[in-house]
This record gives structure tokens, C-alpha cells and sequence, in this order.
């Protein structure tokens, strides 16, 4: 049986994220399809804040 505080604390659903750029180990930083750094596009960090990856650390920015 579940207890009680569990069927509030995670979501119904996954959700769908759907990011513009990829990590490339070769280069250690998120890249754009272009092969471009993803922290060299302006209108993508307005849009997502920072490209935040998990290569090692959960808290390894690329910016």
C-alpha cells in the first residue's frame, strides 16, 4: 500500500522536455544542432535560464 503523502508528492504524468542541444563528451559542453556551444545563443538562455548538464556532477553549468 502507498502511504498518503506519496500520491501528492510526484507528479500523475511525465513530463515531455524537448531541449535544443545535446552534451558532447568530446567537447565536455551542450552543443547546439549547429555544433555551436549552446551558451553562445542569447535567445536560448533567455528562454531556458542556463544548459545545465549532468556530465559528472549534477551541477556542472556550461555557462
Amino acid at each position: 500500500m502507498q502511504p498518503f503523502t506519496l500520491k501528492y508528492a510526484f507528479p500523475k504524468g511525465i513530463c515531455q522536455a524537448v531541449t535544443p542541444y545535446h552534451f558532447d563528451p568530446a567537447q565536455q559542453l551542450n552543443v547546439l544542432p549547429n555544433g555551436r556551444p549552446a551558451v553562445s545563443d542569447p535567445d536560448l538562455l533567455l528562454a531556458v535560464g542556463t544548459t545545465t548538464s549532468t556530465a559528472g556532477s549534477a551541477t556542472h553549468f556550461d555557462d
